[in-house]
């Protein structure tokens, strides 16, 4: 499989908001409960302003868009610009194959050149696989906040992860 990384642009407005709508109405990985419109994406572009994001195409189906992924700030102050939280989401049919420890890989030494020594992953308790993929990439939970939010009628914990870098 031929994977391409690119930046995040315009251009994949739809393909992201569609992705991450899926996994919306199909899992507990993105916690909104309602789809969102593809205005959506600006709020993206805003918190990412100044940080790494990358989009991702499998090459050998013809430069399908596969998934996404950014980094962020955890804090406006400048005081905690060594930290970032991370984001990103992978077509169902392409996880497995290593492209999130890829995409992982890069914004790592993104983060490294930017002087962020610290990446944080806000995690659902219900998303069990997500928890396991973090855990094997060197992640440690670091915080869990307990019944602060409610999908599908499920109570779930916002667990935080932190690598240090």
């Amino acid at each position: 499989m031929k994977i391409r990384f690119g930046k995040m642009a315009e251009c994949d407005r739809e393909a992201v908001i569609d992705l991450f709508n899926y996994y919306i109405e199909n899992s507990f990985a993105a916690y909104p409960e309602e789809t969102v419109p593809y205005g959506f994406f600006d709020q993206f572009l805003k918190l990412t302003e100044g940080y790494p994001t990358v989009a991702v195409r499998d090459e050998e189906n013809r430069g399908r868009f596969v998934g996404f992924a950014f980094l962020r700030p955890i804090h406006p102050l400048r005081t905690f610009r060594r930290a970032a939280e991370i984001t990103y989401f992978i077509e169902p049919g392409y996880t497995g194959r290593g492209i999130g420890s890829n995409i992982l890989e890069r914004m790592i030494g993104a983060a490294k050149r930017m002087g962020i020594d610290t990446i944080l992953a806000n995690v659902s308790s219900l998303n069990e696989a997500s928890r396991r993929f973090h855990e094997r990439h060197g992640f440690a939970e670091c915080g869990r906040f307990r019944r602060v939010a409610k999908k599908k009628g499920e109570d779930l914990d916002a667990v935080w992860m932190q690598k240090i870098l």
